[in-house]
């Protein structure tokens, strides 16, 4: 046996009481432990939602945890037990013969280093291979991770690579050294659907080549399905069922994870709302089909032949057009909302943030009460931009750090003019925290405080604080777990009926997009490749790559 987990308990220190250390528990619960086996070329899943435990018992192997945590039980590595290495022992024990792969490679990655002076430097820290033979060798790894022109690519930094690409520099530099096992913590989470599906695809064929062992871990259980050998499903920090994969997809036990299986929003039907966890395992019945919109809603947006192009500096004096968006053209109605799916670099978040003027257009006009958007003074544009506002991927990157969340939501209250005074912007902004599913102890809270799907409905509200009529949500709910995600698409549905709201949602998750969305934009290289309804892309798509980005939807067990 490669690696086994026994009894395992982990504990963060809190702080203390009356001089003694307070623990709160994240992996094991009073005397439960969390025990599991990874078999010599194998691949075991740990599943569960943000808060389960599963990455904290991961890092627990390498012990990548704060100082402040404090572990129990065994980690057997071939026998010996990880919890008795010296500090040298778990250095050559890291990214030797356990190598990590994380979620968000920009992160990992350093941006001042070329990827070939990354991949040399552990080669040569672990394996002692200098100049040309480190360069060689880190060229070998390029290729065999899929990156074309390896030789090339070794002088590009991160920043030059596409997502999919960065992470396959972070798997590369995770093989470097020929590792027995590969813990990969999410590594698909904020990719498309395409990319992803190269990802898990190279992950198995790396497996079988290299004859790895891989702990993958994901809340998604259609995409551990198509990739995993046994699956270890967790919730606050112990075990609730485990098996092998096909067991565990024909047959589970644990209504928990029967729960994380049906949450997820299905390319076949469309609800009128989502279910989530606790909704499945308290046997609640799914309700039926979603409001008709009204067809004859008025126009509140109208977008004719958008264009963006970058121009890239060439030589000492010329430049390249890079053509990111070209001729877009759609309507939106009140209550209605646009899905726009594609690729990594398909232009669709250029288009929406070209819209709101965050990038200055090239081409086009973008009509709102009946006004072009694009030719307005800056004065002029002020008053408009309350009335249309963005909900970005990453809440905790777009809230101030060292604002209270009371401060986020009344400044941008205090700026356009809303409310007679600070305690009537501070009134609409608790009433707003209410309507979001939080309550007014959020109020005094920073946003580090939050979970992430707390952080996003804080996002949400901050821009309901403007009495908003339009919302473009750019992957706004693709790095949450699948049952907060459903909670915030539940959510955004209901201040639609609400409101009245119209949103562009800006996805590569086809299956939100299904569920959210009236009409849908397909992206490809800056162009709309094709629009229709929702259920007509989906049951009907014209366009080879539009089945292209369908086919590759995880599907779990039954279609791997």
């Amino acid at each position: 046996m490669l690696l086994q987990i026994k009894d395992l308990k982990v504990a963060f220190r809190m702080g203390k009481v009356d001089g003694q250390p307070v623990y709160a528990e994240a992996v094991g619960r009073g005397e439960q432990g969390v025990s599991f086996d990874i078999p010599d070329n194998s691949t075991v899943a740990l599943v569960g939602e943000s808060g389960s435990g599963k990455s904290v018992t991961a890092m627990s192997i390498v012990n990548l945890l704060p100082d402040n945590a404090r572990r129990s039980g065994q980690i057997l590595w071939r026998g010996r037990d990880l919890l008795d290495f010296s500090p040298a022992e778990l250095r050559a024990l890291r990214g030797g013969e356990i190598a990590c792969v994380f979620q968000d490679p920009m992160s990992s990655l350093n941006p001042v280093f070329s990827v070939g002076d990354q991949i040399v430097e552990t080669l040569q820290a672990h394996l002692g291979l200098r100049g040309k033979a480190a360069l060689d060798r880190a060229e070998q790894l390029l290729a065999e991770v899929g990156i074309p022109e390896p030789k090339r690519r070794l002088k590009s930094f991160p920043h030059e690579l596409s997502g999919g690409q960065q992470q396959r520099v972070m798997i590369a530099i995770a093989l470097a050294c020929e590792p027995k096992l590969l813990i990969a913590d999410e590594p698909t989470t904020a990719l498309d659907v395409t990319i992803q599906r190269q990802i898990i695809e190279l992950l198995a064929k790396l497996k079988d080549s290299h004859g790895l062992s891989v702990l993958f871990i994901s809340h998604d259980l259609g995409l551990v399905g198509e990739i995993a050998d046994q699956v270890v499903v967790m919730r606050h920090g112990i075990i609730r069922e485990a098996g092998p994969t096909a067991q565990i997809f024909a047959a589970a036990q644990d209504p928990y994870t029967r729960a994380l299986m049906a949450c997820r929003p299905s390319l076949d039907d469309n609800p009128a709302r989502l279910m989530v966890i606790d909704d499945h395992i308290a046997g609640r019945a799914a309700q039926g089909e979603p409001k008709p919109k009204d067809p004859a809603a008025p126009v509140v947006l109208q977008v004719r032949g958008l264009a963006k192009s970058f121009f890239i500096r060439e030589g000492l004096f010329g430049q390249r057009e890079y053509k990111a968006v070209q001729n877009v053209n759609f309507e939106l109605r009140r209550g209605h909302t646009l899905g726009v799916v594609g690729e990594s670099g398909s232009g669709k978040t250029t288009m929406g943030l070209t819209l709101l003027r965050l990038h200055e257009p090239t081409g086009g006009e973008v009509v709102f009460d009946g006004k072009n958007l694009l030719t307005l003074s800056d004065a002029e544009r002020q008053q408009m931009r309350r009335r249309i506002q963005i909900v970005f991927q990453n809440p905790y990157a777009s809230l101030n750090p060292r604002f209270t969340i009371g401060q986020a939501l009344t400044e941008p209250m205090a700026i356009h003019g809303i409310g007679a005074n600070q305690a009537e912007r501070e009134a609409r902004a608790r009433a707003l925290l209410i309507k979001v599913g939080l309550d007014e102890r959020a109020f005094v809270k920073y946003p580090h405080e939050f979970s992430g799907g707390q952080r996003q409905r804080v996002a949400i509200a901050r821009c309901l604080s403007l009495e908003p009529e339009v919302l473009v949500l750019d992957e706004s709910v693709s790095a949450l777990d699948v049952s907060v995600q459903a909670q915030v698409l539940n959510l955004l549905k209901d201040l639609q009926d609400e409101l009245g709201l119209a949103y562009i949602f800006i996805s590569h998750d086809l299956a939100v997009v299904r569920f959210i969305s009236d009409e849908v934009l397909v992206m490809q290289n800056g162009q709309v490749v094709e629009q229709a309804s929702a259920e007509q892309i989906l049951a009907n798509p014209r366009e080879a790559y539009t089945q292209r980005l369908i086919a590759a939807v995880p599907k779990g067990f039954a279609a791997a």
